[in-house]
């Protein structure tokens, strides 16, 4: 099936574009929410931004977030996943509406900085449901060019979501008043995405019924035995196991070149707060742009060569690109190291995000997908904080640099490796589909 055939295929579902809807709204929302709090605490010409001080906000925002994981996927394989998608919308957009009402009246302390981390983190439910919930929509044949048309257009679409917080800042201003307007904004289209949700079935999206299953009351009681259950489960599957520990990579390493991005922005290439601001914009519309030619190349490219050979080649470009685009510290050639590294990380999550709809079993695939949120953001703050130990507070850092590209190179090394080892291992054998859902539209 050629890739105009398989997009057709995949919109052709009737239940996927609805699927697909109600993400592209959701975070279209975050990047407008996103957009605003990050210009807020970072960009404003009153905020002094430190490497010590971005690190420990990704820390804040980011770490209570991700160990949401485990509860999560305790609830995804027990509840109705497109009941969480119709809800955890509506929440969302009522924190956000209060996040806005106290900056609207000056107060940005310790109660608007606990809401935003709310907001944020029940993020992991609908995150992971829709994971969860695309198998139950198209068949396996069909789950790459899925992957790699939601997750990526999602993603475009938080990047264009953030573009349109950049333009309503601007609108707006940028002092309390102008950020409250802008965040309920964000508020409005968590209504929308919630709304457009409930044109799904209730029961259409999973999950299966499991006689096995503890009990919920009993799996809340012992939690951490819920996320180890999906560390086992994954653990002895070794093509998911070495994806997520390539991706895990890839994030720590992500997470260094995120916070040099926002620090020679901020305090090197620009001669203003405001014009840093727009200088990381064309940054972030770069990686967007990367972003969206990965949805386009990576489902043929798996086909000829493989999805494992296809992490391996990313991971490796991502070693020669840092080191030929960054080490100069230009401002052009920075922007163009956010396309291409904007490519890679789409690349490898939509390979990434396949293996693991394919391997995993449905009924822990909500407590995979919750590890895999997890150590997506956990790897990504360890990177942000070990950056933040050594790098100078205008983001030009030799050292780092190194770091990056030593790593991309040794985790290409090391998956290529593991890789072939497990194919040889399994001689060949494809892995065992799941059994299709039934087709609509």
């Amino acid at each position: 099936m050629n890739k105009l055939a398989g997009l057709r295929a995949v919109l052709g579902v009737r239940d996927f574009r609805r699927l697909y809807t109600t993400r592209l709204i959701s975070q279209c929302s975050d990047g407008v929410f996103q957009a605003g709090l990050a210009g807020y605490f970072f960009f404003s010409p009153e905020q002094q931004t430190s490497a010590a001080k971005a690190a420990a906000a990704f820390a804040g925002l980011l770490v209570p977030y991700s160990l949401l994981g485990p509860f999560v996927g305790v609830f995804i394989d027990r509840w109705w996943r497109r009941q969480i998608l119709v809800y955890e919308p509506l929440l969302r957009a009522v924190l956000v509406a209060m996040v806005a009402g106290l900056l609207a009246v000056g107060n940005d302390g310790p109660l608007f900085f606990l809401i935003a981390i709310a907001g944020l983190g029940i993020n992991r439910f609908f995150l992971a449901a829709l994971s969860a919930a695309l198998p139950h929509v198209v068949d396996r044949g069909l789950l790459v060019t899925a992957n790699s048309l939601s997750v990526t257009s999602g993603t475009i679409i938080a990047f264009a979501g953030a573009g349109l917080g950049y333009l309503l800042r601007r609108l707006f201003g940028a002092g309390h008043v102008g950020t409250a307007l802008l965040l309920m904004c964000a508020a409005g289209a968590y209504l929308a995405a919630g709304l457009a949700a409930t044109r799904l079935g209730r029961e259409r999206l999973g999950p299966e019924y499991d006689p096995d299953q503890p009990q919920t009351r009993e799996a809340l009681s012992n939690v951490a035995r819920g996320l180890v259950d999906g560390v086992r489960h994954v653990w002895r599957r070794r093509s998911a196991t070495i994806a997520l520990a390539a991706i895990s990579m890839h994030r720590f390493l992500y997470g260094i070149w995120t916070l040099m991005t926002l620090l020679l922005f901020r305090n090197y290439f620009a001669t203003s707060a405001e014009a840093g601001l727009g200088g990381a914009a064309i940054v972030l519309g770069a990686s967007g742009a990367g972003y969206l030619l990965a949805a386009v190349i990576t489902p043929p490219a798996v086909k000829r060569i493989g999805i494992r050979t296809w992490i391996t080649l990313l991971l490796g470009l991502a070693a020669a690109a840092e080191l030929a685009l960054v080490a100069p510290f230009d401002e052009v050639l920075y922007v163009i190291s956010g396309f291409t590294l904007g490519l890679i990380a789409q690349g490898v999550k939509i390979c990434v995000d396949t293996l693991l709809q394919q391997e995993v079993l449905d009924a822990y695939r909500g407590r995979v997908f919750s590890v895999y949120d997890m150590l997506f953001n956990v790897t990504f703050v360890c990177g942000a904080v070990v950056a933040a130990a050594a790098m100078p507070a205008n983001g030009k850092s030799y050292a780092m640099l190194a770091v990056i590209v030593t790593g991309y190179a040794i985790a290409a090394a090391m998956y290529g490796l593991i890789a072939a080892r497990d194919s040889r291992g399994r001689g060949g054998a494809q892995i065992v589909a799941l059994p299709p859902p039934p087709r609509d539209g």
